[in-house]
């Protein structure tokens, strides 16, 4: 069979119903990872919706228990080709955020697939079972269509807890590291810069969460017995943060900014456009850093966001000084940031402005750091090339999400590049009620995966090769 051919398959499955079918049957598994009480969901996930599926293929497999007690298992899978020339590492997370079931609209579950028109709702379809089963629906069709010999090897990582910040990830894959070994690395997550554009993202901006905390005394006082003469917390902290970012979200700690942006990054992002997509909020004009195109803000600069701040009672407000204040905050960054010394940039900063009683450290939630694979690396338009083979269009080049993904962990403790390739869009209500997949980026997506593994087989050997020898003589 041709690559055309393994294409047809693939749209063939997905007009028949074979895809739909497929991911109704992974959306209803409530994989929630959040609510600390599903494990054996997030089990089941593994054992009925995809290991039947891998077995069928030639893979073998271990269920691999999270180092991290109460969180969710990993699944490690591989499709071994004697001889093989190259290896690639591929990924995804069956677990989802919680439902929040009485909040999507009228006619709509959470845990089954209705439709829509082109919307396919229902919690996974865009983060993360439909991403991960196109790519498998696509790998099958090639293995068919080649004769059952795709020219390398296949491994893969499934794991059930990216909704919690993938806990026990990267120790895993420090643990199984000879074993998970590979040339390439091959994913989907995320969206694309717009529903109509085919995207390749090279890696993700880190995220470093924060704390701010001002105790200035126990309990609340009144405010018109004590006001005047008792510093309020709250208005210290104000103050405090506005001495982080100005008014217009720039980043006024030197320590805190990234270098400046390099010249293929800025060559990638020349031309992007953000915001166009139907649905998508207006971006505020003159917001973030001068003298930058909102592409290069949102991809390849550093954002300072405050998430949350709590001072006194909310819900209902007293006549009273509050005792505490409190903040949430982060930063979201690029690769040349000075990530490992952010708490310290903070500290020094926040004493030489005079609030040295303003305590600072780091939250306790999983901080990624920021990765990008080179936009000029081999792999990169060999990728590209294949994507508008397949689609017929420019794919959008991103040299890194402006979220976040444990790409580190495949970048920096595996040592590969890493290619994503997402098949969501940016208002698919991800992490929301009525969370949805086009049906048109599915199926789109089924075809350039299918081009991708295809011509893994045909090309991928002398890349790899060619990439080796352009390293070897830098």
């Amino acid at each position: 069979m041709s690559r055309q051919q393994a294409l047809a398959s693939v749209y063939k499955g997905f007009d028949e119903g074979e895809f739909r079918r497929q991911l109704a049957a992974r959306v209803a598994v409530r994989s929630d990872s959040q609510s600390g009480d599903g494990n054996a969901e997030l089990e089941r996930y593994l054992t009925e919706c995809i290991i039947p599926d891998l077995e069928r293929l030639g893979f073998t497999w271990e269920i691999v228990a999270n180092p991290e007690p109460g969180y969710g298992p990993l699944l490690l899978a591989e499709r071994h080709e004697a001889d093989a020339a190259l290896c690639v590492l591929t990924y995804g997370h069956g677990d989802v955020v919680r439902g929040y079931d009485a909040q999507w609209r009228e006619g709509l579950s959470p845990w089954q697939v209705t439709v829509e028109g082109e919307r396919w709702y229902g919690r996974g379809t865009a983060d993360n079972k439909g991403q991960h089963s196109v790519n498998l629906a696509a790998l099958a069709a090639v293995i068919e269509a080649r004769g059952g010999r795709l020219g390398y090897t296949v491994k893969l990582v499934l794991e059930m807890g990216e909704e919690t910040g993938s806990p026990g990830l990267k120790a895993i894959c420090e643990a199984y590291r000879e074993r998970l070994a590979a040339d390439l690395f091959i994913a989907s997550d995320g969206p694309r810069l717009a529903a109509d554009a085919p995207t390749l993202f090279l890696g993700s901006r880190g995220s470093f969460n924060f704390d701010l905390r001002l105790h200035a005394r126990d309990g609340a006082h009144h405010s018109g017995n004590w006001g005047g003469v008792l510093a309020n917390p709250a208005t210290r902290l104000a103050n405090a943060w506005a001495s982080l970012v100005d008014a217009d979200g720039r980043i006024l700690v030197a320590g805190l900014r990234p270098p400046a942006i390099p010249a293929a990054v800025k060559q990638a992002l020349a031309a992007l456009e953000v915001g166009t997509t139907p649905g998508d909020p207006a971006l505020a004009e003159g917001w973030g850093e001068p003298g930058l195109t909102p592409a290069e803000r949102l991809f390849a600069w550093n954002t300072l966001e405050l998430l949350a701040f709590k001072a006194g009672n909310p819900e209902a407000p007293a006549n009273a000084i509050p005792g505490e204040a409190y903040a949430h905050a982060q930063l979201r960054y690029v690769v040349g940031s000075d990530q490992e010394n952010f708490l310290r940039h903070l500290r020094l900063h926040l004493d030489a402005c005079g609030f040295d009683d303003v305590e600072v450290s780091a939250a306790r939630v999983s901080q990624m750091r920021a990765t990008r694979l080179d936009p000029d690396d081999p792999w990169v338009g060999w990728a590209l090339d294949s994507i508008h083979a397949s689609s017929g269009k420019t794919p959008t080049l991103l040299p890194n999400l402006g979220g976040s993904l444990p790409n580190d962990v495949f970048a920096e403790t595996l040592g590969l590049p890493t290619l994503w390739v997402p098949h969501s869009y940016p208002a698919c209500s991800q992490h929301a009620p009525d969370e949805h997949a086009l049906a048109s980026i599915l199926r789109e997506g089924l075809g350039i995966m299918a081009g991708l593994w295809w011509d893994l087989g045909e090309q991928g050997a002398s890349v790899h090769a060619a990439r080796t020898a352009a390293r070897r003589n830098a």
